[in-house]
């Protein structure tokens, strides 16, 4: 019997797990352990501090992007002196944050969820397959009092709990990572900045990206068409990048989800987090640091409800973080639906890129996490110089 159940370890979940046990509550963690989630492992330099990341953990550290344009036009876009984006390799970030979880007192249990239902006694009665490398062994049944689906995109705590309908749009993502070029050999790619391709060849919706992950690369792109064919785009992808003859050490592919759900709990013992609530950024796909917070809210929403025994306190997860996140979601989703439409749009998109006064503001919400409000005339200027450029009657476009 466990206060908390926390379904899934990527970020959100070991978040959550770590932040309840460090207060005391009973947490089985529970995660199979055995899937790297694909990702390009990018996150601002303030979530190390936000969450006490040790800077070991980053495989590079880039300090500029560069946008490629349909023609080839590149704009570097250098960070500054405001931070920096850490890059992580999930196969190793996750399990160490699982491990915080763990030294925090959370309980780890390699398994999966099978079922779960609302028992006569009000507690949540759920069954676990596991996952010991023993064919002989038998389901696992336990309870909880409250339970967290942060089991990510196609989330099982979703699909019992939930309407059958709530679920948010998704783009599917294709990577690769390779080992990384030697020194020698040209590359568009410096270990200190990431590339991305905004071209309608390698994907018609989205983007591809090319991110250094130190001793290895993650190369990739995503799509919400279907029948576009990712590994295809990604294989064109490399020989546009010159990474062609790499060696190839994964393959990986997931759904991301790109719109907050509407509700995030049931109304009573089940509340959702990180991708299985949607909370991947429009336009980007950013989703680690939005999971951590959700992670971290969903905790405190939980706790509050246990506390309290108020249900209605599960709401206020989404509530704080729409209030703090819900304006960069809206305005990065208009982004993507203005300017991915098309490779001319893509075009004028990568030329406005070039603006230092959008290099400012781009990177200043990024690592900071929100909008920045002190320069109100540069968002008007940016604002103006968007408006030609998409009408087509800013000098220079070209």
């Amino acid at each position: 019997m466990f206060d908390v159940a926390v379904i899934g370890g990527g970020p959100s979940g070991a978040i959550a797990a770590e932040r309840l046990a460090t207060v005391g509550r009973s947490v089985l963690l529970v995660d199979p352990g055995n899937r790297i989630k694909p990702c390009g492992g990018a996150i601002p330099s303030r979530t190390l501090k936000d969450f006490g990341i040790s800077e070991d953990m980053l495989v590079a550290k880039a300090n500029a992007a560069r946008v490629i344009a349909p023609s080839g036009r590149v704009v570097e876009m250098r960070i500054g002196n405001i931070g920096f984006v850490g890059m992580v390799d999930r196969a190793t970030f996750d399990p160490y944050l699982r491990e915080r979880a763990e030294h925090a007192g959370a309980r780890r249990l390699n398994g999966k969820l099978i079922s779960v239902e609302d028992g006569k006694d009000g507690t949540l009665q759920m069954t676990f397959s596991q996952n010991d490398g023993d064919a002989s062994s038998q389901n696992l049944q336990l309870r909880a009092r409250m339970l967290i689906g942060a089991d990510g995109a196609n989330s099982a705590v979703r699909r019992l709990m939930f309407p059958r309908a709530k679920r948010p749009p998704y783009v599917f993502a294709y990577h690769e990572i390779l080992e990384s070029p030697l020194e020698t050999e040209t590359t568009p790619c410096a270990t200190d900045q990431c590339d991305v391709f905004y071209d309608g060849r390698i994907s018609p919706d989205f983007y591809g990206w090319v991110f250094p992950h130190g001793t290895t690369m993650s190369v990739g792109c995503g799509s919400a068409v279907k029948g576009h064919n990712l590994r295809q785009a990604t294989a064109d992808l490399r020989r546009a990048a010159g990474l062609a003859s790499c060696r190839t050490i994964r393959r990986e592919g997931a759904p991301l989800p790109l719109k907050p759900m509407r509700r995030w709990d049931n109304g009573r013992n089940v509340v959702l987090a990180g991708d299985a609530a949607g909370t991947v950024a429009p336009s980007s796909g950013e989703g680690i640091h939005y999971a951590m917070v959700c992670g971290k809210l969903c905790a405190d929403a939980v706790d509050t409800c246990l506390r309290t025994g108020k249900a209605s306190s599960l709401r206020q997860a989404r509530r704080i973080f729409m209030r703090a996140h819900g304006r960069v979601f809206l305005i990065l989703g208009i982004m993507q639906a203005v300017w991915y439409r098309s490779d001319r749009l893509r075009e004028k998109f990568v030329a406005m890129c070039a603006d230092p006064d959008v290099q400012r503001l781009t990177w200043e919400s990024y690592i900071n996490k929100k909008i920045v409000r002190r320069d109100p005339l540069a968002h008007v200027r940016v604002f103006f110089k968007d408006l030609g450029q998409l009408l087509g009657i800013t000098a220079g476009q070209q």
